[in-house]
């Protein structure tokens, strides 16, 4: 399994490069997105994943399915036409543009599966339409309110190059111990 890199590897600082859309279903780009939900598994606490993040400068991220649930749970957002956006599996989009974007924005908590244990506040905003393609290759477009307008965000920055760090206030490094401890706590 490949294993996430961490922020100080060049990479994550790339612009990534669209993916040609003849290469969709190609092995080679089905391959990388088998070891990004790979890697995406393997984090308890990850929501996300893009390919720059498993050492790949090309502009694919990944939103697991556990996302639904999340939100569900938190009622922190909203998914537009649910029952199109998931099923039961993890969500791939190549290629993404953020077409809309809200002027409302909101501070919100965010950590990163490349930085990690450090933890800070975002201004981000909160809805977001995102075209892309799927896997196999088919445009589609998705609204997100809340923890999924947050992904698309978080997500999209990580193709520019940007880690969440270099817009984050208030960093706080949380180990390990304390996170599993937090997050006992909030049940």
């Amino acid at each position: 399994m490949k294993k996430i890199l961490q922020r100080d590897e060049p990479v994550l600082r790339k612009i990534a490069e669209n993916v040609p859309l003849g290469d969709i279903e190609s092995p080679k780009i089905q391959n990388i997105l088998k070891e990004m939900k790979e890697a995406l598994d393997s984090q308890d606490d990850g929501v996300a994943i893009a390919a720059p993040q498993i050492g790949y400068a090309l502009r694919i991220f990944v939103v697991s399915k556990k996302v639904e649930s999340i939100m569900r749970e938190e009622k922190i957002g909203k998914i537009a036409n649910e029952s199109a956006v998931y099923d039961d599996k993890d969500l791939v989009f190549i290629n993404p543009v953020i077409k809309k974007i809200s002027k409302e924005r909101k501070m919100v908590e965010e950590g990163c599966l490349s930085v990690r244990y450090l933890y800070g506040k975002v201004n981000r905003a909160t809805k977001v339409k995102i075209e892309a393609y799927d896997e196999y290759g088919k445009k589609f477009e998705r609204g997100g309110t809340g923890l999924l307008a947050q992904i698309f965000q978080h997500e999209t920055d990580h193709l520019d190059g940007v880690l969440f760090i270099d817009k984050a206030t208030d960093l706080e490094e949380i180990p390990p111990a304390r996170v599993k401890q937090t997050k006992n706590n909030e049940k």
